[in-house]
Parts: structure tokens; C-alpha cells; sequence
């Protein structure tokens, strides 16, 4: 018989207070600090608690992968050698220059849609291919920003290839996870001395912190469909919030691992030379990087680093993470003596990573060239497009805020070729004819960026960065900050490092991780070794339910009035789980029970709505959108219950007679979880929550 699906909405009656939604922290110590799967809310005789072993780690592995806009790579660590991390081969192709371990996120597919390459492989094939051939090819890049910016997001939304041609987005991140699959099970089985289970490997993937549940439930299903791992093993597979990644591994910094950009003198004697000028303690920095590039493993502290040791119980510091896509937030307070973290403010940031900086050139290049001409070279010379970003992305890196010479873009052939014949006239007479001074040309065929044309492609990204750092500074929450870290791609660029130091030199340490480019990925190896280490995260939202209550004259408005079996209730009451900015500690979850409206019913589907404030009364408040379900799918019941009568559609009040399902929620981690016991059998029952297909 198929099951029967009932939509609930206003028709739940508030539980008896036995459980209310005060929040409780689970009674055994064990339970609290298993691995990522929920404890059951009773001992329950259920074979599906029995079978997972809490005491020791199933794992024998962890693989992380810090999937980012620009760049992407994975690193590993086996459980019993945790203090050593691993980092992938440095792989086929490159930039000249750069020297960096992770790959461009860069993906290739062929005209019928299968997957060619990743990375490096990808960017230079498609380089290769003959211009009319590349037109049926599909080329993505930088897709990850689609994630952030789409605010529907489902398994539908689609993106689209540089080409003009859409694919399912699902897809395209399956097909990378899935590439890096294959490379890091191939290199982690070359490094291992036993033979390797698929289910003996943990699996991490990073996302940004500000990124709302949607987002990160999507990258959950793309680990499914690329085979990571199965969908009834979830607690396999870690979602990692990427500045609390960074925050995990900064705690393991020693001194020469680290540059202090601060301006005050540090009295404690351990100033790191502060009277060198900026640019030169950096430049010995990168030299130091390049000399460790060969070594592919990095030893990390078995305690806290001594930096830490600087830091008293209670002191507050917040990493930066600058990456391609986004600047992401997080403020972090140390608890001694266990060392783990506890997140002061919830998570902020936006959309201005590095590739505000791609994009301000691209309107530059529109300003002199003109955008339809722009637009029209893109779609008919896609991969001469692509080689004209890199060549600025090469630029980029380079550009410092004392450098006097102008920095040198080469312009593709086809690019000078195309627009003489779009035109009629030659590139150099466009660029005298748009009157931009800070753009000159010179006779080998490129295009001189003066520093102040670099200063203005910067300048809104960095002002942005800069402008969020100071508001957050400024929260009661967040004062008296000692350390500031500054990690990600971007974090490496001598033009945001000196826009921070100068403007926050005075307030706080500003400290930059010389591997700065890979701090997200060793700390989210760390976070995989230990997803315990942050114990209090901050929720981002209100969530709740809509409810019924007794209907009370006066209180309630009378719109909202509904009269059942000659009882007045009031609908669309708000039932807050959690408020936003609370502290949820990990382990402490939210109860609330349920019951099915009919005899024979096999789904109870729940509403969840949140709010960016805690002002809610009325689920129709404005501001309150619906975000997700829960759905509980109810097994047969083992002992006839009795007469059920009252709302229909929906779940009423559980009483002495009813059949009552009580559901766990938990907010206190990366992801919201919900688990199910049908309480008179005491059998777990099959819970889910989905953001997705909203």
C-alpha cells in the first residue's frame, strides 16, 4: 500500500511540557562526543544504533576536500600517524610562477556531455582545441559562486559553460568530487601499508561558513552521486565550514610558521623583526614556501602551537578567510585546557573574494572595448577568453602597492585579430580613442596596467573585505579581539595584506600562515580527525514550526481563528527551535513530539520556516519564509493504538491514547540533523530533513 503523504503545517498542537523545547545536552559523556552520527534519545534496542561501534573511530583515514572557486585540492591523514598530512601530488600543467598545490577548479566536458578533465588537464585542452571545435565543448569555471548566489537552489538549478550551453549543476560538482575521488583513493592506497575498505575512509568537504543550509546539503547530495559515499552512510561524509577549517589549523602554528604584520612593537619578545619593511619579511616568506614545496608532508603540533600559548582561556581572535569567491567570517574563543573552540558571533561575510578583481577587469576591458564587442569575443573565442583571464590572473598575483613599473597583459592574438576585423580598426586606436590614461598600450601587443589602474580593479573588493572585518570588529560580541588571521587565496596578495594591516595594524595582531593558500585544507584534514574540536557554533537563523494554540480573545487576532470539534484554536503559531545568534553546544538537542492525525498513517511531513530575527510570532510574519521539511516516515505500528481522532493532515497533540513519534533535532553542528523514535515500541523511526526542494 503506498504510503500516505500528509502536508502538516498549522495543524500541530504544542507538546506537553515533559518535552518542551528547552534544550538538553544528552546524559552520558559518550554519546556527546561520538563521531558525527546523532546519539538516539534512549537506549534504544534499534539495530540501527547497534551496529555503528561508538568507542572506537570506524575510521582508519580521513581525505579532505577543500573545494574552492578558484583553486581546489585535497590532502589526507591515517588515524594512527594524525600528526602528519599528507598533500596531493603536484599535478600535470601549471601556471609559471605560482607555485601552488591545488589545482584550478576547472572542469571539461565533451560536446555529448561526458566528463574530460579537471584542473590543469582541462584548462590546457581546452586551450588547445581548434577555435570552431571549442564552440560544442563545455568549459566551466569559477561555477562554485552559483552555489552562493542562487537563492533557490535544488537539485535543478542549472549552470551554465562558457560556451552558452547549461548543464545540472549537481552534475558538474559530481563529476569534480568524483575526479578527486579517483586521484586521493589511488594515493592514499600508494601510501598505505594495509588494504583499504571503502567505508575505513572519512571524507570532508569544505564549504563556506555563510553558506545557508541549501548550499550545504547540495554538496552532501554531489558526494552521493559521485560515489564518496553511500547515502545510508551519511556520518561518513563531513561538511566543513571553511574559516572554522583555518581556525583549527591556526591553533597548531609555531612562530616561524607565521608573519606578523602588525604594526605595534610586541613587547613579549616575541616580535618576529617588526622594523623589517612589509614587503621584504614577506618576500623571505614565499622563498621559505617555495623551499618546502618539495616536501608533500606537513607535521602538525600533537598539542597547540606557541602561538597559542600567547593566548589566555577566553581570548578572542577571528580568521579572515579571503578566498576566490567569498570573504567568510568566524570568531572563535579558546577553552582551556582541552583546547577546544567556541564561536562567539554567528558567521558573516559575502560575495567579495578575488574574483571581484576578475570581474572589475572585465568591465575595464568592456569600457575600452566595448561590451557587445567583449560579449561577442567570448561566445565566438571562448578559449583565447579563458588564456586572457589567466594571463591576468598571473598579473594579479604579482600586483603590490609599492611597485612603480607598470604590470604587462598580453592580448591573445585572436583577440587584436578578431577585433580589427569586428572594428576596423586596430586596438591601440581604441584604447587612445576611451580616454583611459591609466591603461596605456605598448608595441609588443600588450596592454600596461599603471598602479593606479591595478589600485582601482582592487580597490572595491578590498575596500569590502576591509568594511566587514571593522563592522565585526565593532560587534560588543567581538571586542577586545587580540589576533586577527588572515588565510586564503587571496590572503596571499601584498594589496589586501597592506589595505588590513593598515587599517587594523593598531587594534590587533594581524597574522598570516606562510602556507596560507592550503591552511583551510590541513585544517580541515584536522576537523576530520577530530570533529568534536569546535564544541559551541552560533546559529545563523531562527528555525521553527507553525503550530496550533488555544485560541485566547484579545491576544490573538481573529483571522487566525479555527474552530475544531467546538474548540477555539489559533493557527500559524510560530514554535521556535532556535534563535539566531544562540549558542548551541554540540550534542544539545531540541525535542518535540508528534502525532499522526490518522490510524494508518506512514508519512508525517513537517514545515520548517526561519527567520534572519527573533522577532517571530506568526509563521506569516513578514521576513518568515518557509525553508525546508521534515519528514518522518512512521513504521507499522506493533500494538493496535486507540481511537484517533482530530486534525487532519497534520499531528496533534500526543495523549494518553496516541501513538507518539518524538523527533531529536540538532543544531549544534556543520549540519542539522533529526532522528525519530516511535515511543511506545521504542523504535527508531526514519527521519529526514531536506532543504532542497523547497
Amino acid at each position: 500500500k503506498m504510503a500516505e503523504e500528509v502536508q502538516l503545517d498549522s495543524n500541530l498542537q504544542i507538546p506537553g511540557k515533559t518535552h518542551g523545547g528547552s534544550l538538553s545536552i544528552p546524559s552520558s559523556p559518550a554519546t556527546a562526543r561520538n563521531d558525527c552520527s546523532i546519539a538516539p534519545l534512549t537506549p534504544s534496542p534499534s539495530p540501527r544504533v547497534e551496529v555503528r561501534p561508538r568507542m572506537a573511530c570506524p575510521f582508519s583515514v580521513v581525505v579532505a576536500i577543500d573545494f574552492g572557486t578558484t583553486s581546489s585540492g585535497y590532502a589526507f591523514s591515517f588515524m594512527q600517524d594524525s600528526e602528519a598530512i599528507h598533500m596531493m601530488k603536484r599535478w600535470e600543467g601549471g601556471d609559471p610562477g605560482v607555485a601552488n598545490q591545488k589545482s584550478p577548479t576547472c572542469l571539461l566536458l565533451t560536446p555529448d556531455l561526458r566528463f574530460h578533465s579537471f584542473g590543469f588537464a582541462a584548462r590546457d585542452f581546452y586551450h588547445d582545441l581548434d577555435p570552431e571545435e571549442a564552440q560544442h565543448w563545455l568549459y566551466f569555471d569559477k561555477f562554485k559562486m552559483k552555489i552562493h548566489s542562487t537563492s533557490d537552489l535544488t537539485m535543478e538549478t542549472e549552470l551554465e559553460a562558457v560556451n552558452g550551453r547549461k548543464v545540472r549543476a549537481i552534475e558538474v560538482f559530481a563529476h569534480a568530487l568524483h575526479f578527486f575521488r579517483e586521484h586521493a583513493l589511488k594515493e592514499v592506497k600508494d601510501q598505505s601499508s594495509s588494504v583499504l575498505e571503502g567505508e575505513e575512509i572519512r571524507w570532508v568537504i569544505t564549504v563556506p561558513a555563510v553558506w545557508r543550509q541549501p548550499a550545504k546539503q547540495f554538496m552532501r547530495e554531489a558526494a552521493y552521486l559521485a560515489g564518496l559515499v553511500p547515502p545510508d552512510c551519511p556520518e561518513q561524509l563531513l561538511i566543513a565550514l571553511e574559516p572554522e577549517a583555518a581556525s583549527i589549523y591556526c591553533r597548531k602554528l609555531r612562530l616561524h610558521q607565521v608573519i606578523d604584520l602588525s604594526l605595534q612593537p610586541i613587547t613579549n619578545g616575541l616580535d618576529l623583526d617588526g622594523t623589517r619593511p612589509f614587503d621584504s619579511s614577506f618576500r623571505q616568506a614565499r622563498e621559505q614556501l617555495r623551499r618546502s614545496r618539495h616536501s608533500r608532508t606537513f607535521l602538525v603540533e600533537s598539542g597547540t602551537g606557541e602561538l597559542w600559548s600567547e593566548l589566555q582561556t577566553g581570548d578572542r581572535y577571528v580568521v579572515a578567510d579571503c578566498g576566490g569567491g567569498t570573504v567568510d567570517l568566524t570568531v572563535h574563543q579558546i577553552e582551556q585546557p582541552q583546547g577546544t573552540l567556541k564561536e562567539l558571533y554567528k558567521a558573516s561575510g559575502g560575495p567579495y573574494g578575488a574574483v571581484g578583481v576578475d570581474l572589475a577587469f572585465e568591465a575595464m576591458l568592456c569600457q575600452i572595448f566595448g561590451e557587445d564587442f567583449i560579449q561577442s569575443f567570448k561566445a565566438k573565442r571562448p578559449a583565447a577568453w579563458v588564456d586572457l583571464m589567466i594571463a591576468f590572473e598571473a598579473r594579479k598575483r604579482t600586483a603590490s602597492p609599492g611597485r612603480a613599473n607598470a604590470l604587462n597583459i598580453s592580448l591573445p592574438f585572436s583577440f587584436i585579430d578578431f577585433y580589427k576585423r569586428h572594428r576596423g580598426q586596430s586596438v591601440e586606436a581604441a584604447l587612445r580613442r576611451s580616454n583611459m590614461n591609466i591603461v596605456k598600450w605598448s608595441s609588443q601587443g600588450m596592454l600596461r596596467l599603471t598602479q593606479e589602474a591595478m589600485n582601482e580593479l582592487f580597490q572595491p573588493t578590498i575596500s569590502n573585505i576591509v568594511r566587514h572585518i571593522e563592522e565585526l570588529m565593532g560587534k560588543p560580541e567581538v571586542r577586545c579581539v587580540r589576533f586577527l588571521f588572515l588565510v586564503g587565496g587571496f590572503a596571499e596578495s601584498p594589496m589586501l595584506q597592506k589595505a588590513v594591516q593598515k587599517a587594523l595594524g593598531r587594534t590587533c595582531r594581524i597574522i598570516i600562515p606562510h602556507d596560507v593558500g592550503l591552511t583551510i585544507l590541513k585544517g580541515a584534514v584536522l576537523f576530520g580527525l577530530d570533529p568534536t574540536v569546535v564544541r559551541v557554533r552560533r546559529c545563523p537563523v531562527t528555525y521553527g514550526v507553525g503550530v496550533l494554540n488555544r485560541f485566547v480573545e484579545g491576544r490573538h487576532p481573529r483571522d487566525k481563528l479555527l474552530i475544531k470539534d467546538g474548540r477555539e484554536w489559533c493557527t500559524d503559531i510560530f514554535d521556535r527551535f532556535v534563535s539566531i545568534d544562540q549558542s548551541v553546544a554540540l550534542g544539545e538537542v531540541v525535542r518535540r513530539s508528534y502525532t499522526p492525525a490518522r490510524v494508518g498513517q506512514r508519512k508525517i511531513i513537517i514545515n520548517i520556516y526561519c527567520s534572519a530575527t527573533d522577532d517571530v510570532t506568526y509563521i506569516s510574519d513578514p521576513g518568515v519564509r518557509k525553508c525546508g521539511t521534515i519528514t518522518l516516515d512512521l513504521p507499522e505500528p506493533l500494538v493496535p493504538p486507540g481511537a484517533v481522532g482530530g486534525a487532519e493532515g497534520g499531528a496533534v497533540v500526543a495523549g494518553p491514547e496516541r501513538r507518539e513519534i518524538r523527533a531529536t533535532m540538532q543544531f549544534g553542528d556543520t549540519e542539522i540533523k533529526v532522528t525519530a523514535i516511535d515511543v511506545m515500541s521504542n523504535r527508531s523511526v526514519r527521519a529526514s530533513i531536506d532543504f532542497l526542494s523547497n
